[in-house]
């Protein structure tokens, strides 16, 4: 039984009892829902904020596996695109430098596949943001890598074409190291500025030096006629070949000679032996190849006996800025 409120009236000077509205007893009401409704709401938030149901764990779990398994992926994606990049690289300043093709330009390489329906569907997905931004960068990374390698297999097609057209050039390509490296332990200093040997300030290397014992063969590295066998001041002893095709290779610091101007050698045949002649600090043969009179990087030369994996390490030893050995 509902319990009967009075107040006090002044004016009568006596108790009368409190007559309660309808309408107040329904505004009581509303008042005691909507508290109720918000006690609730908070409840639930800090409920599901603190407190995870085990399917929630579980899920927030597998999305944790697929972030890492995300950035994994996004790392090897990398690294192919920096391989694709070294072989991109090798294209233009090598194959088509050598067959004196025009160079692909960069915005052929890198322009991606265009229309892509995948990421209409992705942005239409009711994933959230930070999850649409992880899938599609990955589909652009994988899409321009497939444009890269489309466009790289094209340039292989049009190399594969002019290698058969000028067979008889390839043979007349300083192709090969100049003394025997299978361990690639003896290449020393690289192609461009480089410490000088004696006055220890920065010059420019013009070539490659490789390291090895006194009276180590050295070999053409192409087909050509000997132009000079001479000593050659800093050069010390030195073997010019002329290989035609506007190519000239040098060797340099030579112990002794096998050969003479005007003999005809081929890729292969020993021309001399290593030393430490002219400006030289050890024994080594610098090296060096010239197109049109001009030195150019003989690193990007050594297509013939070295696999992708060879040639990397070379690549890796030739851009150590050390000190050269002359």
């Amino acid at each position: 039984m509902a319990r009967v409120k009075y107040y006090y009236d002044t004016e009568t000077c006596k108790y009368e009892r409190v007559k309660v509205k309808t309408s107040d007893i329904i505004l009581n009401l509303l008042g005691f829902l909507t508290l109720s409704v918000l006690i609730a709401i908070g409840l639930t938030f800090l409920l599901g904020r603190y407190y995870k149901s085990d399917k929630e764990k579980v899920l927030l779990n597998e999305n944790e596996k697929l972030k890492e398994f995300y950035s994994i992926l996004s790392n090897r994606l990398d690294q192919v695109d920096g391989t694709l990049a070294s072989l991109q690289k090798r294209d233009n300043n090598v194959y088509r430098l050598i067959f004196e093709a025009n160079p692909i330009p960069t915005s052929v390489r890198v322009s991606g596949v265009k229309n892509d329906k995948a990421y209409e569907k992705i942005l239409k997905s009711g994933l959230a943001k930070d999850k649409k931004s992880l899938i599609t960068n990955t589909f652009k990374k994988v899409n321009q890598l497939k444009r890269k390698m489309y466009v790289q297999t094209k340039s292989y097609d049009e190399i594969i074409k002019m290698v058969k057209d000028k067979s008889k050039m390839l043979s007349h390509l300083p192709a090969i190291q100049p003394i025997s490296n299978k361990q690639l332990t003896r290449l020393t200093s690289g192609f461009g500025m480089r410490m000088h040997p004696l006055y220890k300030v920065a010059h420019f290397h013009p070539g490659i030096d490789f390291a090895a014992p006194y009276n180590t063969p050295i070999y053409a590295t192409a087909d050509g006629v000997v132009k000079r066998s001479e000593y050659m001041g800093g050069y010390g002893n030195t073997v010019d070949i002329d290989h035609g095709y506007n190519y000239v290779t040098r060797y340099a610091h030579m112990a002794s000679f096998k050969v003479k101007p005007g003999d005809k050698v081929k890729r292969g045949q020993c021309i001399g032996y290593v030393g430490s002649t002219g400006f030289s600090t050890a024994p080594h043969v610098h090296y060096e190849v010239l197109k049109n009179g001009k030195q150019i990087d003989p690193v990007y030369f050594f297509f013939n006996d070295l696999t992708p994996e060879e040639y990397e390490k070379i690549l890796k030893l030739a851009s150590i800025k050390n000190q050269s050995l002359s």
